[in-house]
């Protein structure tokens, strides 16, 4: 069985949201299903992290060539075995399975109570079969509110835009991809990592603190910026842009754990 997580304080804040309070009557709750960090991202780029093991068991970090900003998430799979474990136990099983095998495992792994689940806090949509499967799931399960962001367009221009729209399950594509030209191409709703609110300004977009934009079907043909979060690389534009942020007052503690949930 796949291993959902419960939601932490930022998902949890989507609770606060009339709309999407409507999904979570009859004491059903907020999860996530998660895989590791860029093995499970054949599309990232800018954000493209892992977490790599050494001969010697331990764990560290590997950014890509063209990296940046760091992937949150693959930050936490070096910093906690636990989540590094459960990540890595989500995506072998999935990885080499067929589209309808996919499909019965998520269903069967989801939990009963689940109302609202955010698909990858960390990872990707890894092959066009995995994300029909989850496209499957979300059509099996109409009282339940599915949403994601992906840099995987070929996969979602190749085949969720010839599906019939499901008004449950949500998709925003995240720019700093391979991809990004698509974006524009085919009118995508689209999330972009901004480095201040100035730029979020100049760009016309809200920020989206809380998953909110993410997650609302309502909402779905609206783009958004992020603003960046996590640990970035010493010296790096990303790091001292989040120096800044802190400085300004943007991140208070509490609200930059509920910012590193972000996993774009």
């Amino acid at each position: 069985m796949l291993k959902f997580s419960k939601a932490n304080a930022k998902t949890q804040a989507l609770a606060n949201d009339a709309e999407l309070a409507d999904y979570l009557t009859d004491k059903r709750k907020i999860y996530s299903l998660d895989l590791l960090s860029g093995y499970s991202c054949p599309y990232a780029e800018k954000c493209l992290s892992k977490a790599v093991v050494q001969d010697n068991g331990k764990r560290k970090i590997k950014d890509g060539k063209h990296t940046e900003f760091r992937c949150f998430s693959a930050s936490q799979e070096v910093q906690y075995t636990n989540v590094y474990n459960s990540r890595k136990h989500n995506f072998d099983l999935l990885r080499n399975l067929h589209h309808d095998d996919m499909v019965e495992l998520i269903h069967n792994s989801l939990p009963k109570d689940a109302g609202i689940v955010r698909i990858h806090v960390a990872g990707d949509f890894f092959s066009r079969d995995y994300m029909h499967a989850w496209y499957t799931v979300a059509l099996r399960n109409p009282r339940t509110l599915f949403y994601a962001y992906t840099k995987s367009l070929r996969f979602w221009v190749g085949d969720m835009t010839e599906s019939p729209e499901l008004w449950n399950f949500v998709l925003t594509a995240s720019y700093g991809g391979r991809d990004d030209h698509m974006i524009d191409e085919f009118n995508l709703r689209s999330a972009k990592v901004v480095f201040s609110e100035a730029e979020a300004a100049e760009l016309g977009l809200e920020i989206d603190h809380d998953d909110s934009h993410a997650a609302k079907p309502t909402l779905r043909d609206d783009s958004f910026a992020l603003l960046i979060h996590g640990t970035q690389p010493a010296g790096s534009d990303a790091s001292t842009a989040l120096k800044q942020l802190k400085g300004k007052g943007s991140y208070s503690r509490k609200k930059q754990k509920e910012t590193n949930m972000l996993a774009t």
